[in-house]
């Protein structure tokens, strides 16, 4: 038991007499070296630290050290710098009068400690630190295409982050919605990894793997570099991007558009939407009002139920069906229903009314709609609004008040949606005309479509006094418009020509007066009126000139033009008559303002 405690008092003893290892006894410790920051491809300036007064600066040496060697890379003489042949062979100079050596084109292979030493043995040396900077390219981001499914038991890859050519190894933080994230078990993994480049800089892989949930569907990730330069601390940040996250689908829902009421004639487009990642299969159908069973519905490539134009009948009871392919489970939607509104069996009473002149008339308009409707009276002819209601009562009839009535329903909630309705009203009355008598001009030999125009009901026939191509064309039931093609003829210039409108109440007579006119003399600018409604020239006669084209200049009568030229004689007869007379009187002295009136001027200059 005495022996144990011997020994540990004679080692406790001798461990108090040892000295430090600290250092050599009369060598002092080595101070830190200096720091000097610079970036790639710029130029170092290693300042020697020796003392100028002990004329050190004559004899130097410079060394890098790599991996704890010495290699001299430099030395000055007597003022005169030489590089020692190596890799810094034709990159270094001294500057400042030999007190700083510089070292252009820095790389990252030269992150390392330079000193300088003086001539005599064991002098001082001044050791100098070269870090090196490098600023890494913009950080390229390249998202997971093929998306994550929410169901997944570990982990999946997000995104891919790489900073290339940066020194030193930049760090990495990733970002999801703005907010850092930080590695979490079986949540979230960040794996980095670093590719040491040919030119010493490194390029930094990030990998972000995280479990994500429905909610990330439209979560924004990015990362960011972190840098330091000789300015200080920087960051580089990549654009942002979303990976696609599949999730099952929950609901199934429909979309009509367009929104609000519809109404026949309308593009309807009718589409299935769920909340599931992808989208499940989806079928229309639509309930069938007879037998109440839905009835699937055709739909385009994309799904969509397109109605064009929208019918009433397109109303009803839709209901969408989506199937999830991986599941094979469908979900219905909620039944929806669609109303297209309608306006439809516009009918006017009496159908097709016929009256004596000077009676009355009652019209009543009535149609279908799924909406309140509202009816106006339009006078065909002139668009004028008659009546707003959906009953019209006209009295006292003239032959004028025959002709087309048009019944407008329509429903003023929903603009556009109206249908009209036409009804002729009939007075019976013998032929009425446009026209009494009508001049035309026209050339000789020419040919010429005549035309002629007659009212009446029962409704009338045109005939013509005149060989010559004859045609007719109901202008409306009461209104017919004959035209004749035919040769302008001498005989046909003295004689005119005559069209006779008849029916079971009677006739009428229309003529028509031919009279030659020189077209040269006619001038586009001219304040005539042309025949058109009466006459037009053959559209398929070669040369001849066109007579709706020929203005209705009121070229003076023979007779008017034998009383001007009389008036003009006798005009000049009566001004020889009275010259004749004054030229008498001043001979025989006469007038006062003769001879005596110029004597008495005379008198008068003289005094």
């Amino acid at each position: 038991m005495g022996l144990p405690r011997l020994v540990c008092a004679f080692l406790l003893a001798a461990c108090c007499c040892c000295p430090r290892v600290a250092g050599v006894p009369g060598e002092a410790e080595q101070p830190a070296p200096e720091l000097v920051e610079v970036e790639v491809g710029s130029t170092a300036l290693l300042k020697c630290g020796l003392s100028q007064s002990q004329g050190n600066l004559s004899h130097v040496d410079w060394f890098s050290v790599h991996k704890e060697k010495r290699i001299p890379i430099f030395r000055v003489r007597q003022g005169q710098g030489q590089s020692e042949p190596g890799e810094y062979q034709h990159r270094l100079s001294l500057q400042d009068r030999g007190a700083t050596l510089a070292l252009t084109q820095v790389t990252p292979h030269d992150e390392r400690i330079f000193l300088c030493q003086g001539k005599r043995p064991r002098s001082q040396e001044h050791r100098i630190q070269l870090r090196v900077y490098k600023a890494p390219e913009e950080p390229n981001i390249q998202v997971n295409a093929l998306g994550i499914p929410v169901d997944s038991k570990e982990p999946e890859e997000v995104a891919t982050c790489v900073g290339r050519n940066g020194y030193p190894i930049p760090q990495v933080i990733w970002y999801k919605n703005g907010r850092p994230l930080k590695e979490e078990k079986n949540r979230v993994h960040i794996q980095s990894s670093q590719t040491v480049e040919s030119s010493g800089l490194y390029t930094l892989k990030s990998i972000l793997k995280a479990q994500l949930v429905k909610e990330d569907k439209d979560a924004q990730f990015y990362c960011e570099l972190n840098y330091r330069l000789p300015s200080g601390n920087h960051m580089k940040e990549s654009r942002e991007v979303t990976v696609p996250v599949f999730y099952p689908t929950e609901k199934v829902w429909l979309e009509v558009e367009p929104v609000g009421m519809l109404k026949e004639g309308d593009r309807v487009e009718i589409r299935c939407l769920a909340d599931g990642n992808p989208p499940p299969h989806f079928s229309i159908s639509k309930q069938n009002p007879s037998t109440r069973e839905a009835e699937e519905e055709t739909t385009n490539d994309n799904g969509v139920l397109v109605l064009e134009p929208a019918q009433k009948e397109h109303s009803g009871l839709y209901e969408c069906q989506g199937l999830d392919l991986d599941t094979m489970i469908s979900l219905p939607s909620e039944p929806q229903e669609l109303l297209v509104n309608y306006v439809s069996d516009v009918r006017v009473s009496p159908a097709a009314p016929e009256r004596q002149e000077g009676s009355s008339l009652t019209l009543t308009c009535k149609a279908e709609s799924s909406q309140d409707l509202e009816f106006q009276w339009l006078r065909e002819e002139t668009g004028q609004v008659l009546e707003r209601g959906p009953v019209l009562q006209l009295h006292d009839l003239k032959r004028e008040a025959g002709g087309g009535y048009r019944c407008v329903a329509s429903v003023p909630s929903i603009p556009g949606l109206n249908r009209t309705q036409l009804v002729n009203v009939a007075v019976f009355g013998p032929p009425w005309m446009a026209f009494k008598e009508r001049k035309v001009w026209v050339k000789e030999n020419m040919m010429l479509n005549l035309s002629c125009e007659a009212s009446g009901h029962p409704r009338p026939t045109i005939s013509w006094n005149v060989n010559g191509t004859a045609s007719e064309q109901d202008q409306d039931p009461q209104r017919v418009l004959s035209t004749l093609n035919v040769l302008v003829t001498p005989e046909l210039l003295e004689t005119g020509v005559e069209c006779t409108a008849s029916n079971d109440l009677g006739k009428n007579t229309s003529v028509l007066f031919l009279e030659l006119v020189n077209l040269t003399t006619l001038t586009p600018d001219s304040n005539t009126t042309t025949g058109l409604s009466t006459s037009t020239a053959s559209p398929h006669t070669r040369g001849c000139a066109r007579a709706s084209f020929l203005p209705q200049r009121k070229l003076p009568e023979p007779e008017s033009q034998g009383v001007v030229i009389v008036a003009v004689i006798v005009c000049i007869l009566v001004l020889a008559v009275l010259g004749a007379v004054l030229y008498f009187l001043y001979k025989k002295g006469k007038l006062p303002c003769g001879r005596s009136g110029k004597q008495e001027m005379e008198r008068n200059t003289s005094i």
